[in-house]
């Protein structure tokens, strides 16, 4: 773990958030040579992040592919993070690829030229040579599963983590639920009344199986146990059951 724990950051690069985005995406808007159609379980990705969508016969993109002048239509192509957990905004990124069809083997494959990842920090645009090359993160198709069974059977443990955040993001807190998770950390949304925030627990150490993040679970919530109880939390849902 040594060599790999040189090279670990807290958190995603854009173009790894990117492919794990469109990796974990099941549906996705198209829209070309004016025409927009909304697929659902129509695409696949390759290994270099080509994305290749199967449509019917009748569908407007293929014959859009077709008649192009070029053979190649432009196209920009939308995907939606969307939390597993019900929470506030669930809408954690949103990731448009511009580029240009084309039809292989009955399909349509389509080439990025240009990447755009919008996260609520804001929007970055992802080289592409790194997007090509980046890879999902190794927890992104166990994400949802793995969320909503901390959020629906593990609630106790999601409160005692709100003890490794600080106090003054906990203030007016009315309820924290688990927001996402990659091999880096977990990240909590911190709900108020009319307003949320997020809080990222960061890693010791990466984890690149699900092992290895019940591990680093694990020692969150050691180091959890040992910290203070938010007493702002805990005041706030004293007030709140009274």
């Amino acid at each position: 773990m040594g060599d790999d724990s040189q090279s670990w950051t807290a958190a995603p690069a854009a173009a790894e958030r990117a492919r794990s985005v469109l990796a974990a995406a099941w549906s996705c808007s198209v829209t070309a040579e004016g025409t927009r159609e909304e697929l659902v379980g129509a695409h696949t990705v390759t290994e270099d992040g080509r994305v290749l969508v199967d449509v019917p016969e009748d569908s407007a993109l293929l014959a859009a592919a077709i008649c192009a002048p070029r053979g190649e239509p432009s196209a920009v192509l939308e995907f939606a993070d969307v939390a597993p957990v019900p929470v506030r905004n669930r809408i954690r990124a949103r990731l448009w690829l511009a580029g240009w069809f084309a039809v292989e083997e009955g399909q349509l494959a389509f080439r990025p030229t240009r990447v755009v990842l919008r996260q609520p920090s804001g929007a970055v645009v992802v080289d592409l040579d790194e997007f090509a090359a980046a890879v999902p993160d190794p927890l992104t198709t166990a994400e949802a599963r793995l969320l909503t069974h901390l959020a629906d059977c593990h609630a106790d443990a999601v409160e005692r983590l709100t003890r490794l955040v600080e106090h003054d993001s906990l203030h007016g807190a009315v309820r924290v639920q688990p927001l996402a998770v990659d091999r880096h950390g977990l990240t909590l949304r911190i709900e108020r009344s009319r307003a949320h925030g997020d809080v990222r627990l960061a890693f010791h150490a990466p984890a690149d199986d699900v092992a290895q993040l019940t591990e680093r679970m694990h020692v969150l919530l050691t180091q959890a146990s040992a910290a203070s109880c938010p007493r702002a939390l805990q005041r706030q849902r004293t007030d709140g059951d009274r």
